[in-house]
């Protein structure tokens, strides 16, 4: 899972220095398949219930799932690019929300609350703590920024699967969880809009949007609970 997890940080610092005004979803698409085939990897995405890429890009507005297509990013754009690898059978999965070229200040405070929200997570996967402390702390640093945590679509454990049980909300549900135990994999993937917190499904039976078309940012890591704290496997 270390060596699935390097291969999608390598997707991501490939994709994100080739995102630019006048680039495609799609071109993105094929910047990150060419790093799967040099590392020998397969994708978890590809085929996945029929999805037709091995990069999600979503613009904007959009909060996950997004189809690389012909859309041609745009100065002022923000774009999130979730990917996963498969090496010997071991999934890695990670996300990161950038900005293209000058972005809005609202935008760039969002961005940077999403990623702190993740942080804030992780720091909670220590062996004895209860699983639902992680959405706690994402819900508590995007909440006190003004914005608002996705509930419908949360992280999930991993492993020789990309989605295995249990699920990781990104808020308090109410309860702590199962306890965490070394060995633990989860991927944790806060989900934070601008404006409201919900979201509608598009015609493309894949590609969610916020409800009030404002912004929306998502970040995510593939994290192991060890003995000495948590490990991030998808930190280049």
């Amino acid at each position: 899972m270390r060596r699935a997890g390097q291969v999608v940080a390598e997707m991501h610092a490939e994709t994100r220095a080739a995102a630019a005004p006048g680039v495609t979803t799609a071109e993105l698409d094929a910047v990150a398949r060419a790093v799967l085939e040099r590392r020998g990897a397969t994708s978890n995405f590809l085929g996945y219930h029929g999805f037709p890429a091995v990069i999600c890009t979503s613009p904007n507005g959009m909060i996950v799932h997004g189809i690389p297509g012909p859309y041609r990013l745009e100065e002022g754009d923000i774009l999130s690019i979730d990917c996963g690898a498969i090496i010997e059978g071991y999934h890695g999965d990670a996300a990161f929300t950038m900005g293209i070229g000058r972005i809005s200040a609202e935008a760039q405070k969002l961005i940077e609350v999403t990623e702190r929200s993740l942080w804030a997570g992780i720091e909670q996967m220590h062996k004895g703590n209860g699983l639902h402390e992680v959405g706690r702390a994402v819900q508590d640093v995007a909440e006190a920024a003004g914005f608002s945590v996705v509930r419908e679509y949360v992280g999930h454990a991993i492993g020789t699967a990309m989605h295995e049980q249990p699920q990781v909300p990104n808020y308090w549900p109410g309860t702590r969880g199962p306890t965490l135990k070394t060995g633990m994999v989860f991927a944790v993937e806060p989900m934070v809009n601008a404006g409201s917190a919900e979201t509608e499904m598009l015609d493309d039976g894949w590609s969610v949007v916020t409800a009030d078309g404002r912004l929306s940012a998502h970040f995510e890591h593939t994290i192991a609970v060890t003995d000495d704290g948590p490990e991030v496997f998808t930190l280049p």
